[in-house]
This record gives structure tokens, C-alpha cells and sequence, in this order.
């Protein structure tokens, strides 16, 4: 199993980027060929290190499957939509389990 997880960083806008990211990035985002599990959380706290304002997660078989999904076309244009409403930190992870 593979996991994708974004992080975003404080916005300038935390209104804007909660109103552009669920009418229209969070769309795109479950458009991903194979994703699972997908799911998202707003105004997240941590306990030490950068802070984080939203995360996104979504599972895919292997990491195979996840690069396949982020080279096709719904994955070019979920990634092509970040810079429309995150202009903090965009942190990218990807985990094996």
C-alpha cells in the first residue's frame, strides 16, 4: 500500500483557500485513477515544527499505481490546480506500508 499525503501551509487567504479547495480542488483530487481512502482536514494543529493548515490523503495499491494516477491527465490537473489557491508550503509525502 502506498499513501500520498500533502500538507499545506498557512495561506494568506484561509477563507479563499477553504471555499477553492473544497468546491474545486477536492474534486479534482478524487478524480485520481486509483485512489482509496481519500480524505482531507482543515486548520490542523502540530506540536512542534512548521505549521499546517489542511492535509490530504489518498491510498493506491503500490507505488506503481501512484505514479501512474499522477501522470494522467486527472493527476496533471490536480496538480496544475495547487498554485490556484495554496500559496504556503506545499509538502509532498509519499509512504510504503
Amino acid at each position: 500500500m502506498t499513501t500520498l499525503t500533502v500538507l499545506y501551509g498557512p495561506p494568506s487567504d484561509p477563507d479563499r483557500f477553504r471555499r477553492y479547495y473544497e468546491e474545486t480542488h477536492v474534486p479534482l483530487a478524487q478524480a485520481l485513477p486509483g485512489a482509496t481512502d481519500l480524505e482531507y482536514t482543515l486548520e490542523v494543529d502540530t506540536v512542534a515544527g512548521e505549521p499546517v493548515h489542511a492535509t490530504f490523503r489518498a491510498r493506491f495499491a503500490n507505488r506503481t499505481a501512484l505514479d501512474e494516477a499522477l501522470a494522467s491527465p486527472e493527476g496533471q490537473a490536480a496538480q496544475a490546480d495547487v498554485s490556484n489557491f495554496a500559496d504556503g508550503t506545499v509538502t509532498i509525502l509519499v509512504e510504503e506500508t
